[in-house]
């Protein structure tokens, strides 16, 4: 495994970069026009039939820059589920989806489509009848189906294996994003607010902690980098790696938004700053789906399953008998 990124990778994240920048609020258009909605999916059906881990480049960035739009919903989601017609929609920016896994569903307000599931397979829903929640995170509202008809079969149940993978890494890697972004906000103000005549960087109430912050982010970064090769490549780890990136990141990103809020101190707090709307979105993370503890708990068990299936079950030999003279 290699986590070095490929020159065209580190391109993609640069164009990335660049263009949420001066774009802070894309349509889904603009995403097709860049080719981001049809990376992963093959080139006959007008994508560009890359890997799971160039879109892991994209949800990143996504994270960072808090878009609002059905990107997740739809690439790590429902693409899995979507048909060869469906796809090429996806991949041309003419269709946006989104998948009822549960009462909430993210994304319900600017995906086209909605999907859910049903008995042993996964179905369009035609007319759904959407309501909108209020939540902390705006840039993700969740919304709940109250209603619709059962349209086309989409696919078996059992793509919701895949589907639950590439969700966990997404968020995961959304979770670094966000994280990174918090990070760097925290670091430019240590390095220019001053007090008693000193940057307050150079204090090591502050430095230590944002150095704490960075090591973590950087660790919770490898598992979700890690959890996408498996992904892309259908390593047989990829379930433990994918519940052990979501676990790290989402709780990382937490910390690491609090511990910047703290380091801006006043400003940090206030609503016209950024960083509250990035820890709304880690909050929203690390709560959507299961939580840390439950994929903790599910890690150990499985890992703990391997290990009795690796140990062959043995009988200690019995001591030697010394033999009285």
């Amino acid at each position: 495994m290699d986590f070095t990124f490929t020159p065209e990778q580190d391109a993609l994240r640069e164009q990335a970069r660049e263009f949420l920048a001066a774009n802070p609020e894309p349509s889904w258009a603009q995403l097709s026009e860049l080719g981001w909605t049809g990376v992963s999916i093959a080139d006959e059906l007008g994508g560009a039939g890359l890997t799971f881990v160039e879109e892991a480049v994209l949800f990143e960035e996504l994270g960072g820059a808090l878009y609002h739009g059905p990107y997740f919903s739809t690439i790590a989601l429902t693409l899995p589920a979507l048909p060869s017609d469906l796809r090429a929609e996806v991949a041309a920016g003419t269709a946006s989806w989104t998948l009822a896994l549960g009462p909430l569903v993210p994304d319900l307000d600017t995906a086209d489509r909605v999907a859910v599931v049903g008995g042993d397979g996964i179905f369009e829903l035609e007319s759904p009848e959407r309501e909108v929640l209020t939540t902390n995170d705006q840039s993700r509202p969740l919304g709940v189906v109250r209603g619709g008809q059962s349209g086309r079969r989409l696919a078996d149940a059992s793509v919701l294996a895949e589907i639950g993978v590439r969700s966990l890494t997404a968020l995961a890697l959304e979770a670094c994003g966000v994280a990174r972004r918090a990070l760097e906000h925290a670091v430019e103000y240590a390095s220019t607010r001053e007090q008693f005549g000193k940057r307050i960087g150079v204090y090591q109430a502050v430095s230590h902690p944002l150095a704490n912050a960075y090591t973590r982010l950087e660790l919770s970064r490898s598992l979700a980098l890690w959890a996408a090769w498996c992904v892309a490549t259908g390593d047989p780890e990829t379930p433990l790696a994918a519940a052990a990136a979501k676990s790290s990141a989402a709780e990382s990103a937490v910390a690491v938004c609090e511990t910047s809020i703290q380091v801006l101190g006043g400003i940090g707090f206030t609503w016209e700053h950024e960083l509250h709307r990035l820890y709304k979105r880690a909050l929203g993370i690390e709560s959507f789906g299961a939580s840390g503890t439950r994929l903790r708990a599910e890690l150990a068990v499985a890992l703990l399953n391997e290990k009795t299936e690796e140990a062959p079950v043995t009988t200690p030999a019995p001591a030697p008998v010394e033999q009285g003279g």
